[in-house]
């Protein structure tokens, strides 16, 4: 029998999840005991951003840019634009990649901020056949995480420009305001493990990855930032973020166009998201989206559960959408269904590195350094 947090939405489509006596689930908890202490938006945080940027700024003198940003037109890393240049009075460059599935909306909206803010615009264009193939292994495999394909090549990019450049600093949105409860491992794997994404194109996939960029956790987590001194900072930890405010900011000051829901800037990824995890796997990415917001105040519990009383998807637009997927990526309706209803599978029915990223989180929390949610 199913149940659901007291304090938040969160419930046992988390199969690790756990409850106190009183009902509370642990990422509440977790939220409360560690991570709230340690999360610092007043004069503390407001210092250790002043710090970050004067070292920021100070490193990239006589450059064309000082930092870069990654932006995909989402509302995090369009505020993050925002508050680098008229905030924090940085010279970032924009970089985005494309992975063929951007939005109209997600276009509209980086081209805004980039012609208003005065910005640089880079970007990079993904091999669209290698990113088909890829994307198909997923969806072969059984697995749910298929947007790792795409997440993987941002992350893999990113690192790559910064490395062939010089770039010490990349800038991005994440936040514990709108997201310091995490998507439990079952419902999204680590999309920075090479090891299952090469194991699971090797069994599905049909061509060779030859330009597909592949990065992996330890160089990202150990040689670019401490050998190559390239640093991943989240400067939304360290003001105020309250996520309606910054929607309405960005609409009367750019003309920026919202998303029915987080990540939908992507077509792909509102597919995956709002159809295709609750749908074939029962995992609905919105409790783990409003309870970060119940827990930093910005959405009550009711709001949530009347929210979460409807599909996450337009049911008068989904077969229009489930058309538009199996056309971009060159297979007929009929296949696309075929992958729904295959045996699912989990990230542990594939090669992984799971054991690293376990044991790095352990080692990060000792240290401090992660103060972001338990999964």
């Amino acid at each position: 029998m199913s149940k659901i947090c007291t304090n938040c939405v969160m419930d046992t489509t988390d199969s690790k999840i756990e409850f106190d006596d009183k009902g509370v689930c642990d990422h509440c908890n977790t939220f409360y005991n560690h991570t709230l202490p340690n999360w610092h938006t007043d004069k503390q945080g407001e210092r250790s951003l002043e710090i970050l940027v004067d070292k920021i700024k100070r490193t990239g003198k006589g450059k064309d840019f000082d930092c870069i940003i990654g932006m995909s037109g989402g509302i995090d890393s369009s505020y993050l634009t925002y508050i680098a240049k008229e905030k924090l009075g940085l010279r970032p460059l924009v970089f985005h990649v494309d992975a063929g599935w951007n939005s109209q909306e997600a276009v509209n909206n980086i081209e805004k901020l980039v012609d208003c803010l005065e910005l640089d615009l880079y970007t990079e264009v993904i091999d669209w056949e290698e990113m088909k193939d890829l994307q198909l292994a997923f969806f072969k495999s059984g697995v749910p995480h298929i947007d790792s394909p795409q997440d993987h090549s941002f992350f893999a990019t990113m690192y790559k420009f910064a490395e062939k450049y010089g770039v010490k600093y990349i800038l991005t949105g994440g936040n514990l305001s709108t997201e310091c409860v995490r998507n439990p491992i079952e419902w999204m794997y680590y999309q920075s493990d090479s090891v299952q994404l090469h194991d699971i194109h090797g069994q599905f996939g049909l061509k060779k990855l030859v330009n597909f960029p592949v990065t992996n956790i330890l160089k990202h987590k150990i040689y670019l930032p401490y050998i190559k001194g390239i640093k991943v900072v989240r400067p939304l930890d360290s003001i105020p973020y309250i996520k309606q405010d910054a929607i309405d900011l960005l609409v009367n000051k750019f003309g920026w166009q919202p998303y029915p829901q987080k990540h939908f800037e992507s077509r792909f990824t509102k597919f995956y998201e709002g159809y295709w995890l609750p749908k074939r796997f029962g995992f609905d990415t919105r409790k783990v989206q409003y309870s970060s917001l119940i827990l930093t105040g910005q959405m009550t519990r009711d709001e949530a559960l009347n929210k979460l009383s409807k599909p996450a998807y337009d049911e008068e637009k989904i077969e229009h959408e489930f058309e538009y997927i199996a056309t971009k990526l060159g297979i007929s309706v009929g296949e696309l269904q075929s992958y729904m209803d295959l045996p699912k599978k989990t990230y542990k029915d594939y090669k992984s590195q799971e054991s690293i990223y376990n044991l790095g989180a352990k080692v990060l929390k000792t240290l401090g350094v992660e103060v972001g949610g338990k999964r």
